[in-house]
């Protein structure tokens, strides 16, 4: 029996990369897991799949986590498809590249309604579901990489919000935890470092005291770990899996 044995687990952007590491690896504990994509359908087809291989149950819905309308209707098929939710994952992102001195006003706002207004308001509606015990775990960035200073704002104000919510959570015995990879092989890290990748990874595994690069189900091990019954003690806290790269 998994350490989530009859648990229901959101998990916000979990058609790939981390994501999909942590859908499954809360699944093989025995939660099951409702997760979000927003485009690629075969992708989260393919999650629900794996899942159903080896026994565990997992759910796919379509929302867009910068807009309240399909956060609404996510929280709706919660409540229809667990009946319960007991552990809630903020994992959804978005990290386009680009120049402070190019950004737009729709640039900013489009990063700001994924990345952060999404996330405190998928906490606000599983405010309203988890009981003692519950878990949030909130995935966010570490670094200052040119290019990406939206996304990193937009994960700052996620950890900023993390611990207002462990204080405000706490009395009715939910944690709040953030997580923050380092460098992780990953789509989205492969798409950012573009057409320096070799180069990149080549510097950054030599910076890691662990001399490799992130993979997601490191992440994933660690997310498991806080929303299991061990971590119960553990709240409002930052946990770092990054190998050593940030210490």
């Amino acid at each position: 029996m998994g350490m989530l044995e009859n648990k229901n687990a959101l998990v916000t952007g979990g058609s790939r990369g981390i994501g999909r590491a942590i859908v499954t690896r809360l699944a093989r504990e025995g939660a099951a897991v409702l997760f979000t994509y927003n485009r690629d359908r075969a992708a989260a087809e393919s999650v629900v799949a794996e899942v159903t291989a080896f026994g565990g149950r997992a759910i796919a819905v379509r929302a867009d986590q910068g807009r309240l309308e399909d956060l609404k209707h996510l929280f709706g098929e919660v409540d229809r498809c667990l009946g319960g939710l007991d552990v809630v994952v903020n994992n959804a992102a978005i990290n386009p590249m680009g120049d402070i001195r190019d950004a737009v006003e729709s640039d900013f706002d489009e990063v700001m309604a994924v990345n952060a207004k999404g996330p405190f308001f998928v906490m606000q509606a599983a405010a309203e579901r988890l009981g003692e015990g519950g878990r949030i775990v909130n995935i966010s960035s570490s670094g200052a990489v040119p290019g990406l200073a939206l996304y990193f704002a937009s994960k700052a104000a996620l950890e900023s919000i993390t611990a207002v919510a462990a204080r405000e959570f706490g009395p009715r015995g939910i944690t709040v935890n953030t997580v923050t990879p380092g460098a992780t092989d990953t789509d989205m890290m492969r798409a950012a470092a573009g057409e320096h990748l070799e180069q990149a990874v080549e510097h950054t595994v030599a910076m890691t005291p662990l001399r490799r690069l992130g993979r997601p189900e490191d992440i994933a091990d660690v997310v498991a770990f806080l929303a299991g019954p061990d971590a119960r003690w553990v709240t409002g806290q930052n946990l770092r899996a990054s190998g050593g790269l940030v210490v």
